[in-house]
């Protein structure tokens, strides 16, 4: 399901979206201690739940946690779950945000793109290797085009080494906002934007590589890559209301950023990942892709407050602990521990510096909870 980029009005990332709102749950009482008393998970058919303490969290490590989220220590955070051991323990919403209402994913986007490349690779449509300019010849004759382009392959797009003269750190005047702006074709946009080196020597975060990725593995597999994702991502996971802001050509959803998802399926994301692809028995994307696309391509291109950060195939690999990380602006926070069976998610409408608090809490709070 696609919804046009014309009705997003904040300008934040990777995408030009608005947070998504919704009725939330009122704030729990508090203990005496100051911690939260936190929200009953009810079983369900989509997650298995327990308490924090049933599945060896501190449960008033957690309840301050939550407290000081209310409080807005934190800014606007809209939600917090936490997955231990494959059960849902800790599902909190805040500042508007709802259980049931699809939040904006912002880049958190890519990460679900490399899981639908994998997908697509799995299937023998798509490989690493293959030549961007190859796979869209209906494009010819591109721009620009020159013996860097021309090398360009999947797996550079993929680990944000595709050569391209581009930078998106500012977003305003950025390439990224013209895109977002142009209403032109965003495959003919990016396919005939100029290169700047050879693709693979360095890396640089471009979401119109992973919006070329997109239009490239809905060419490749011969369905729209909303369609894709809803028959072999969304549907088999039991997601619900996931949609794709979109653009040119023909409804192309916006893999950069414009997926909305709710917070219990991006925490189902999570779980497949450290299930290594399966869920609830069911293979959805290969353990081979699954371990490749989380490994360390690129180290240290950037840090998350002041925790260093690797980057894999639209991963992210924290550091400590090897934490596999999928991140969006305003606060979209997706971690997967394999050492502690841990996933946490997090979403936010911080349109400032708190945007990456999640990252904090995550090894002040969440970590040392762990008994």
């Amino acid at each position: 399901m696609t919804r046009s980029l014309l009705a997003s009005v904040a300008v934040v990332g990777a995408l030009v979206v608005s947070a998504c709102g919704g009725s939330g749950s009122p704030a729990g009482p508090s203990t005496a201690s100051g911690a939260a008393a936190l929200t009953v998970v009810p079983s369900t058919a989509e997650w298995p739940a327990g308490t924090p303490d049933s599945a060896g969290l501190d449960p008033t490590r957690i309840g301050d946690l939550v407290s000081r989220i209310r409080r807005g220590t934190y800014g606007t955070v809209t939600s917090l779950l936490i997955v231990r051991n494959d059960r849902l323990v800790v599902e909190e919403y805040f500042n508007g945000g709802s259980q049931t209402a699809p939040h904006t994913m912002q880049s958190v986007s890519k990460s679900v793109t490399s899981l639908l490349a994998g997908i697509a690779i799995d299937q023998g449509r798509l490989a690493l290797t293959d030549r961007v300019v190859d796979r869209m010849p209906r494009y010819a004759p591109v721009a620009n085009l020159d013996a860097r382009k021309s090398a360009m392959s999947i797996g550079d797009l993929l680990t944000m080494r595709n050569g391209l003269d581009w930078n998106e750190d500012v977003y305003a005047g950025s390439p990224l906002q013209r895109l977002n702006d142009c209403g032109c074709d965003w495959l003919r946009f990016v396919l005939d934007w100029p290169m700047r080196e050879m693709p693979g020597t360095r890396w640089e975060y471009v979401s119109g590589g992973v919006i070329l990725l997109g239009g490239i593995i809905g060419e490749a597999t011969g369905q729209r890559l909303d369609n894709f994702a809803a028959q072999n991502l969304f549907g088999p996971l039991d997601a619900q209301g996931a949609y794709w802001y979109a653009g040119q050509p023909d409804g192309l959803p916006h893999a950069g950023g414009g997926l909305y998802l709710r917070s219990r399926d991006m925490a189902k994301l999570g779980q497949l990942v450290l299930d290594d692809g399966q869920w609830r028995g069911r293979s959805i994307v290969s353990s081979a892709w699954i371990r490749q696309s989380t490994t360390r391509a690129v180290l240290a291109p950037r840090t998350f407050g002041s925790h260093p950060v690797d980057y894999g195939s639209l991963w992210w690999i924290l550091h400590p602990s090897d934490i596999v990380t999928a991140s969006g602006g305003m606060g979209q926070w997706m971690f997967g521990s394999r050492r502690d069976r841990l996933v946490g998610t997090a979403t936010g409408a911080n349109n400032n510096g708190l945007w990456s608090s999640p990252t904090d809490f995550l090894y002040s709070d969440i970590l040392p909870a762990i008994r």
